[in-house]
C-alpha cells in the first residue's frame, strides 16, 4: 500500500473537476495537500471545506502554470515553506478544439506548456528527493486521447500521447527504487472540461464522474501501475487504435470530434 497519512501531496489544477476531487480523497486518507491553480478564490474556499471536514494542512500556492516561470516559482514557493512532497498528482491541462489554422498559436503554446513542460518541470522539481527518500509517487493525469491522433484536436491528443510515454518510461525508471509513476487515462469526465473549450462535440460516450476518475488512479498507484485507463468501455477505446492504420484511426477520431461549423461562424469548409 502506498502510505498517505501525514504525508503532503501537491495537486496542480486543484480549483475544479478532478483535480478537486484529488484534494478532497488525497485529504480524507490523512494527506495535507498544497492546492494551486490560477482562481485564488476557488482554491482558498475548497482549503477551509478541505480543512474543516478532515482537519489537515491545506497551503494555497496561486500559480498559472501557462507562463514561463510559472512552474519554478511554484516550486520555489513550495520549498521556500519547508514543505516535503510525498505525492505530486500533475493534473493541470487543457484542451484546445477546431480545424488547427483557427486556433492561436498563442493559445495552442499555452497549451503545450501546461499539459507538458509544467509537468515535466514540477516532477524535476519534486521527484529527485523522492528517490533520495526512496519513497514517494507521481500521478499525472494523461487521457484515453492519448492513443491516437485526433483531428480539431490534435495538440490535445499529442500531448496526452507525451504524457503517457514520459509516465511509463518513468515509472520503469523508478520502479526499484519505490517511487511510484502512474498515467490516469480518464474518458469523458463529468466536469466543465469540455464546456470551458468550448468543445461539446468532443465529449463523447458516457461520463464518468471525478470521484471514479480518481479511485481508478489511486488504485493504480497502490498497485504499482505504470498506466490506468478509467472504465471498462474508455478501457476497450484505448485498445482500438492498435489494431488499424494510424491513418484510419485519426479519419475515425475526427469524425467523432469534427467541430460544429455553425458555431462560432466558422465558414472553413470540409
Amino acid at each position: 500500500m502506498f502510505e498517505y497519512r501525514g504525508k503532503t501531496a501537491v495537486i496542480t489544477g486543484a480549483s475544479s473537476g478532478i483535480g478537486r476531487s484529488f484534494a478532497g480523497e488525497l485529504a480524507a486518507r490523512g494527506m495535507s495537500v498544497i492546492l494551486t491553480a490560477r482562481s485564488i478564490e476557488s482554491l482558498e474556499s475548497l482549503a477551509q471545506e478541505i480543512a474543516g471536514l478532515h482537519q489537515v494542512r491545506t497551503d494555497v500556492i496561486p500559480a498559472d502554470l501557462s507562463q514561463r516561470q510559472g512552474a519554478a516559482q511554484l516550486a520555489d514557493e513550495i520549498v521556500q515553506r519547508g514543505r516535503s512532497v510525498d505525492l505530486l498528482v500533475n493534473n493541470a491541462g487543457f484542451l484546445t478544439h477546431g480545424h488547427f489554422e483557427s486556433i492561436s498559436p498563442t493559445r495552442e503554446r499555452d497549451e503545450v506548456m501546461v499539459n507538458v513542460s509544467a509537468m515535466v518541470e514540477l516532477t524535476h522539481a519534486f521527484l529527485p528527493p523522492m528517490l533520495d527518500r526512496q519513497e514517494g509517487g507521481v500521478i499525472n493525469v494523461a487521457s484515453i486521447a492519448g492513443f491516437q491522433p485526433i483531428p480539431y484536436m490534435a495538440v490535445y491528443a499529442a500531448s496526452k500521447a507525451f504524457v503517457i510515454s514520459f509516465s511509463v518510461a518513468l515509472w520503469q525508471e523508478c520502479r526499484d527504487r519505490n517511487v511510484r509513476v502512474v498515467a490516469i487515462c480518464p474518458g469523458t469526465t463529468d466536469t466543465p472540461f469540455f464546456d470551458v473549450a468550448n468543445a461539446p462535440e468532443a465529449a463523447l460516450g458516457k461520463k464518468r464522474s471525478p470521484e471514479q476518475v480518481v479511485a481508478t488512479a489511486l488504485r493504480g498507484l497502490e498497485q504499482r501501475r505504470s498506466l490506468v485507463v478509467d472504465g471498462a468501455v474508455n478501457g476497450l477505446l484505448s485498445h482500438g487504435p492498435r489494431f488499424i492504420p494510424r491513418w484510419l484511426a485519426a479519419k475515425f477520431a475526427g469524425r467523432a470530434v469534427q467541430p460544429d461549423l455553425r458555431k462560432n461562424g466558422d465558414k472553413i469548409k470540409v
